[in-house]
């Protein structure tokens, strides 16, 4: 009977230093994260000498619809599809990822990736996304992003069919979010984004085709090294339900809970009914 008491309770203070490790590595983690954070903030602030444009959506478009036009006509991804995702990534430019790490996209960090890294919760707590030294850069990632297997036959489209870029990004899996299209197709709509797609002969659309193609199968060795995102510990996925609805964690907040679910805030709010932008813990939201 001692024998057994003395293992029950050898085995009760294992599983508590071991929870306590795990909580203390934790916190340690998160403070390198935030640390990491504090310095990219810094550096950019110094960089923009903490004056950051506040943009709006229309000049959020009118900002970087030339390097749009410029990777379209480069390899064929709408103007109007590019600047689309990047006003829903971003928040037409403002959030934190686009204002400390040019990066308009969301892309994450891959084992193969040199640059610095800024960290914030997505599908997992402290994942971490590429820095960039301007949103350019970004915008050209962007392409580099959808040149591989899983997207090449995107680019057999017409470089201003950006309905059909729409529905093939949700085919190939870009985004889980079933009304992702629509999203996409209205925010381009809306704003006429259309007009910045050009079409291409037959002759162009061949030989931009066989050059694109031609990077694809390039890349195709190298594809898991260069698009599969690092872990990050600690690990800490959401609690995402099958009923479509989302339960509020520490450190939420409308911006980043409608971009994780490729919604507007607005659309987020109507779904749940809201008049304010305040959130509490526990507080259950529909998603979709």
């Amino acid at each position: 009977m001692y024998s057994t008491n003395y293992s029950i309770i050898r085995s009760s203070i294992s599983l508590t230093c071991l929870a306590f490790l795990i909580v203390f590595f934790s916190a340690c983690s998160t403070r390198k994260f935030s640390k990491n954070n504090k310095q990219i903030e810094k550096e950019a602030n110094k960089a923009n000498n903490n004056n950051y444009k506040n943009y709006n959506t229309l000049s959020y478009i009118e900002e970087f619809k030339g390097v749009a036009i410029e990777e379209m006509n480069a390899f064929g991804i709408p103007a109007s599809i590019t600047l689309a995702q990047g006003i829903l990534e971003s928040g037409s430019g403002n959030s934190d990822l686009a204002k400390y790490a040019n990066n308009h996209f969301g892309i994450k960090c891959t084992s193969d990736w040199k640059g610095k890294n800024y960290f914030r919760d997505d599908d997992q707590k402290n994942d971490c996304f590429r820095v960039y030294k301007d949103a350019r850069e970004s915008f050209k990632d962007h392409s580099a992003f959808l040149k591989r297997k899983r997207y090449s036959f995107l680019f057999q489209l017409d470089k201003n069919d950006y309905k059909s870029w729409a529905q093939g990004l949700k085919t190939a899996g870009y985004a889980t979010n079933p009304r992702y299209p629509d999203l996409l197709i209205n925010m381009i709509e809306k704003y006429q984004l259309y007009q910045y797609d050009q079409s291409e002969s037959e002759k162009q659309k061949i030989a931009r085709e066989d050059r694109v193609f031609s990077e694809i199968n390039q890349n195709i060795p190298q594809e898991s090294k260069k698009f599969t995102p690092v872990a990050t510990p600690p690990a800490g996925a959401k609690p995402i339900t099958a009923d479509g609805t989302y339960t509020v964690v520490k450190g939420d907040t409308l911006y980043n809970i409608a971009k994780r679910f490729n919604l507007s805030v607005d659309e987020l709010k109507m779904l749940n009914e809201m008049d304010g932008d305040g959130i509490k813990l526990g507080q259950v939201l529909k998603v979709k």
